[in-house]
């Protein structure tokens, strides 16, 4: 099952323009759930000629107990945002700070199937 925690999900109802992975050997494991995979989606939105590419990019997060595609970043980052949205995430030990995000925001939308 797939949960999208996204204001204005409608923005990101296609296919992302790009992805990179950032982990998927599912090795992982965080308060009794699994993580499979985790990936960073680019969808732009739009182009403004002095501003470049707005991108919406979302971080989606693959569990044993379903998927979760949370907000990331989004705004005019310029045609390698999705590039340097992975390098932040990685150098920054923000990968920790998602992985609790998503699961966070996971089991709240468990939670309201299960009522």
């Amino acid at each position: 099952m797939k949960f999208v925690d996204v204001p204005d999900s409608e923005r990101i109802e296609k296919e992302p323009d790009n992805r990179n992975v950032i982990f998927s050997d599912g090795k992982i494991t965080q308060d009794g759930v699994e993580i499979k995979q985790i990936e960073l989606l680019r969808y732009k939105i739009k182009t403004d000629e002095n501003l470049g590419e707005y991108s919406v990019i979302t971080a989606l997060v693959d569990t044993d107990q379903g998927q979760i595609e949370i907000l990331y970043d989004e705004g005019y980052r310029g045609d390698d945002a999705l590039n340097e949205s992975t390098t932040m995430l990685i150098q920054n030990l923000g990968l920790s700070g998602l992985i609790l995000r998503s699961l966070i925001s996971l089991k709240n939308k468990l939670g309201k199937i299960e009522k």
